[in-house]
């Protein structure tokens, strides 16, 4: 008899209905197609994608096919259009601007694709409601990809907030920093929605702090252009009230020196982190995500907590950073064996926070957070 799905559940296609895990992943592994193969498609998905047992990169999307094919000689090119009219596509990955996620999300579910977006979400809450409620009708997952959830100092540092070594958590500061002083022809870096360094890396930042502390009571930002000729956001530091606890999110492009990327206060300690996780750059330089020491951080974080009437400094090893393990709780999410490692409504969350800090700064004021 074929049990019966309720609204909320997700339908998997019978193929992908498995008698062993061993076999689903081995012979009958979901199909993949990527949309997209500029940096974020090239340097993240693809190469994540198809280290994952279980997911086979089957085709990409690219208007560069060249390109695709000396990276990836067996995976078949193919055009934007063509993606969703494939029926042996299981699930489309959107790695393309954030002006075309709405659009090219919408579609994927409409062809019944389950979907993963990249950050953003899209470029306006509106937009995130509309692909949650459509995702629901379809039956199919709708996922983002917030990889930096699996950063090996973020994951180091949710075990240190598990073990409340820090008592309650009073200041937290969290910061995402870099020197791009030359302002470059491309789309992250021209007039138009969600572009800018606080749709790009803000909403790495606020998604790990509504991880971390959930919904804010309320907002305020600071967004400028501080580079000579720049126009759009280079800059952010925008505070998240939560009673009495002050939530600070932190970047800029003009920063060399390398500084706190976590700074954390509480009623028992602090905690200080210096250095971005490790596995953007070995993924640049083509380092494989399956390889012996990847997402190794030899920058630890430093506990002080009160011992007397001194100081008492612990060095807290980082926990390996793991972007796999987004795309490992994915694929098993589509098998029906785990929760989706991201849903659309802690994306929605996330957008929300990204349109009301572009509010509260535009009015120079802080927002209550509706």
């Amino acid at each position: 008899m074929q049990a019966q799905c309720g609204p909320s559940c997700i339908v998997i296609p019978f193929r992908l209905v498995m008698t062993t895990k061993h076999k689903i992943l081995d012979r009958n592994p979901i199909n993949v197609a990527l949309i997209g193969y500029g940096f974020a498609g090239k340097t993240f998905h693809a190469p994540l994608i198809s280290a994952v047992r279980g997911l086979r990169l089957r085709y990409i999307a690219s208007s560069d096919a060249a390109k695709v094919r000396k990276d990836w000689p067996k995976t078949e090119v193919i055009g934007y259009d063509e993606v969703f009219a494939k029926p042996d596509i299981d699930l489309i990955v959107i790695a393309t601007p954030n002006t075309s996620h709405f659009d090219l999300a919408q579609k994927a579910l409409n062809a019944g694709k389950h979907s993963v977006v990249d950050k953003p979400f899209t470029t306006t809450v509106s937009e995130a409601e509309q692909l949650i409620a459509l995702a629901a009708k379809q039956k199919r997952l709708l996922s983002v990809y917030q990889s930096r959830r699996w950063d090996g100092d973020f994951l180091t540092l949710r075990k240190v907030f598990a073990a409340r070594r820090l008592g309650d958590v009073m200041y937290f500061e969290s910061r995402y920093d870099r020197f791009r002083s030359e302002i470059k022809k491309r789309w992250r870096e021209t007039p138009g929605p969600a572009s800018g360094i606080w749709y790009d890396l803000g909403a790495h930042l606020a998604d790990q702090a509504l991880q971390l502390f959930g919904i804010p009571d309320s907002i305020y930002a600071d967004l400028a252009m501080q580079r000579p000729g720049s126009t759009t956001v280079d800059y952010f530091h925008v505070l998240l009230g939560y009673e009495n606890k002050r939530i600070v999110l932190h970047g800029s492009s003009l920063v060399i020196a390398n500084g706190p990327r976590f700074f954390i206060h509480g009623t028992r300690g602090s905690f200080v982190k210096n250095g971005m996780d490790t596995q953007e750059d070995m993924l640049k330089a083509g380092k494989k995500p399956t390889a012996a020491g990847f997402g190794k951080d030899p920058l630890k974080g430093v506990l002080t907590l009160q011992n007397g009437n001194h100081a008492r400094l612990t060095v807290i090893p980082n926990l390996p950073g793991r972007y796999l393990g987004y795309y490992e709780a994915l694929r098993d999410a589509i098998l029906g064996e785990g929760p989706n490692p991201v849903t659309g409504e802690q994306a929605l969350a996330v957008m929300k926070v990204l349109e009301l800090a572009v509010k509260s700064a535009e009015q120079k004021r802080e927002i209550v957070f509706a």
